[in-house]
């Protein structure tokens, strides 16, 4: 790839991976809305869009087996556009072979190879395109688990003609003289307003028209649009070429951002080449991503930590100015109240940044379960409702094999096959619905099936043969406590061990991960009806207010979001109506525990206590503490070996003393 071209991989392989992760989802969308008989003209329109953004943009990254293929897909896809045909699910599941193998050589070319398309594929899309062109059946659909076959040789050969225009993107294009002497030709090109690169843009068309004949010259020169200088965003390359005018009109298509081409024989009218696409969006979203600047996540990961540490530093220059005389201290408080100020609005616009839709990590399920579904002869429908909400980058990126897990095994485990479902008098085809909701500062993402259920017999079952329980510790467990057995490792209800689930190594993972970044997960179901998984996680994890408090000589932290309030008590007075020590709170009677018994510390012995009311795993709970040292915003670090396993600490902060503070998590801290 030419040095010019290789500084903008990185934004062409960004680029694409979102144009590729629109195609699958609209292909889904696609299939589910022409078996519904729906009106699919503008998933289509959107389809082709993203197809043809993607040969546009690898040919003008010179990579020629990317735009090739595209090629075909486009082809294929512009059938189905000018209605010439109905999507049938053969071509679906075509395209959608397609964009991964399109997104597995977007892959290569970030590795700065040159990827070649599976001939099979760009054979098997020109076959379907030939056979919709000429209004025949197209084959039926093979069974999903066998592989893709290679069409017949006489289909190949007559994909191969029928589909002349993808000669236009094949690897290193070379003149096809077309049987007469080379004439000279005029080429005008302007590049769109919207083009962030357009010099780039005009040095692509010379080396394009440079494949298919001699540039005799170009207005403004190779070496002024080297130096970034296009004036008037417009080029004029006089062209000396035999081939047709029809082929040198395709292969300025395939070149992204350009606004307008005219191509003049001598003697003759300008030829204008009608635009390739209707894309009323392009201009403004280009606008949008040319004052966009993509940072690496490494560098935005730096810059969060080194704005933690200043926080640190900060409150630390307050504890030193406490020892200063006191005429001393208002000028350097005024100093540090305004340091940490700044600080604070830097560190709060560094997490807007990190925020992160939820969709980047849900577009791709609907895909997914669609997959795993046909693999087992099921029907599923995804909805995704809240996909809008953000949070924390570093969460998303450890929720993501989380929620691929739950989804499969909800399609495994729950969904039952469709004539299960009818004499269960349910529909035939499954739904699985992922809500995502703010609650506070946590958000709240519920994945739901209308399956089976799970069942807490055979959850008992399997504890007990994996050595995890006894029969009769299994048998006296509530059916919520059952339920919850699926989250230990090993223990799974499948009866046989496929390549989508059944070692019993899903929940269990998914909990682990939830819990690395201060998540639960909980479990309901109801036999027949279906299941419903329900994560809590925090907004981010990089910054949280606790409650700081005191239990013997240690100082502990209680994260702020689960805290609802505090009241101080004599301890000894409280009602012991139920067996253990109840607070009246908010009308209802908390549970109270003393957190130095919990931890193991010595207490204190004083029946003055403060009891922080905060959220247990079920209900409301009371935590009784020697005392309240207030609320401090926390810089919080991971635990490292060995104290992350020991159970109730999610993470350890620094106070400007220099002192260490564990931060307790109260759900894992009871069941401990």
């Amino acid at each position: 790839m030419p040095l010019e071209l290789a500084r903008y991989l990185s934004l062409f392989v960004a680029e694409a991976g979102e144009h590729l992760a629109g195609l699958s989802r609209e292909l889904v969308e696609l299939e589910k809305a022409v078996a519904a008989n729906e009106d699919s003209a503008p998933l289509i329109d959107g389809i082709f869009r993203h197809v043809h953004s993607i040969k546009g943009m690898s040919a003008s990254m010179q990579l020629d087996g990317i735009a090739a293929l595209a090629h075909q897909a486009e082809d294929l896809v512009d059938l189905y556009r000018r209605r010439l045909a109905k999507a049938e699910p053969v071509a679906v599941d075509a395209l959608l072979d397609t964009c991964d193998a399109l997104g597995d050589m977007v892959e290569a070319a970030s590795r700065k190879e040159k990827p070649d398309p599976d001939p099979v594929l760009v054979a098997r899309l020109g076959e379907l395109a030939r056979l919709t062109r000429e209004g025949r059946p197209l084959p039926q659909p093979r069974p999903p688990p066998g592989p893709v076959e290679p069409p017949a040789a006489e289909p190949v050969a007559a994909a191969t003609t029928a589909t002349a225009t993808a000669t236009a993107t094949a690897p290193a294009p070379q003149p096809a003289p077309a049987g007469g002497a080379p004439r000279r030709l005029e080429v005008e090109v302007e590049v769109s307003a919207a083009c962030p690169v357009p010099a780039v843009r005009a040095f692509l068309v010379i080396k394009k028209l440079a494949g298919l004949g001699a540039v005799q010259r170009s207005t403004p020169t190779v070496e002024e649009l080297k130096a970034g200088r296009l004036p008037g965003k417009k080029l004029t390359v006089v062209l000396e070429s035999a081939e047709p005018l029809e082929r040198i009109e395709r292969a300025l298509a395939l070149i992204s951002d350009l606004g307008a081409v005219a191509i003049r024989a001598q003697g003759e009218a300008p030829v204008t080449p009608p635009p390739v696409a209707p894309a009323p969006a392009r201009d403004q979203a280009s606008v949008e991503s040319s004052r966009t600047v993509r940072v690496r996540t490494e560098v935005l990961d730096g810059f969060v930590d080194a704005v933690g540490e200043l926080l640190l530093a900060t409150a630390r220059i307050r504890e030193v100015g406490r020892t200063l005389p006191a005429p001393l201290r208002p000028p350097l408080d005024e100093g540090v109240d305004r340091l940490h100020a700044i600080v604070k609005e830097l560190h709060g616009q560094l997490m807007g940044v990190r925020m992160t839709p939820l969709s980047v990590v849900t577009e791709r399920l609907p895909r997914i379960a669609r997959d795993v579904a046909r693999k087992l002869g099921r029907q599923v429908e995804v909805e995704i409702q809240g996909a809008e909400i953000e949070l924390d980058r570093a969460i998303l990126e450890e929720l993501s094999d989380p929620l691929l897990h739950l989804l499969r095994n909800a399609v495994d485990h729950g969904i039952e096959a469709p004539h299960l479902r009818l004499l269960a008098g349910k529909p035939a085809i499954g739904r699985i619905t992922i809500t995502a909701r703010r609650d506070r500062d946590r958000v709240v993402i519920e994945l739901a099936d209308d399956g089976k259920g799970m069942n807490a017999g055979r959850l008992r079952e399997a504890a007990v043969r994996r050595g995890a329980l006894t029969p009769d510790q299994a048998a006296a467990l509530s059916e919520r406590e059952a339920l919850a057995l699926a989250t230990l490792p090993g223990v799974s209800t499948a009866d046989t061990v496929t390549d989508v689930s059944g070692r019993g190594v899903g929940l269990d993972a998914v909990r682990k991960t939830l819990e690395t970044v201060g998540g639960t997960l909980e479990l309901e179901s109801a036999r027949g009806l279906g299941t419903r998984i329900t994560l809590r996680l925090p907004l981010t994890v990089a910054v949280q207010p606790v409650l700081l408090v005191q239990v013997g000589e240690e100082v502990l932290g209680l994260p702020i979001a689960k805290v609802h309030g505090a009241v101080i008590v004599g301890y000894a007075g409280l009602d012991r109506s139920r067996g253990g020590p109840l607070l009246p709170y908010d009308g209802e009677l908390v549970p109270v525990h003393d957190l130095a018994a919990l931890l193991g510390f010595e207490s204190s012995g004083r029946d003055e206590r403060a009891v922080v009311v905060a959220d247990g795993a079920d209900g409301r709970i009371g935590l009784a503490v020697d005392g309240l040292l207030g609320q401090h915003e926390a810089v919080l670090k991971p635990l490292g070996p060995p104290l992350q396993g020991l159970g109730g600490l999610s993470a350890v902060t620094v106070l400007g003393t220099g002192r260490p503070v564990f931060i307790l998590d109260v759900t894992r801290l009871l069941a401990a």
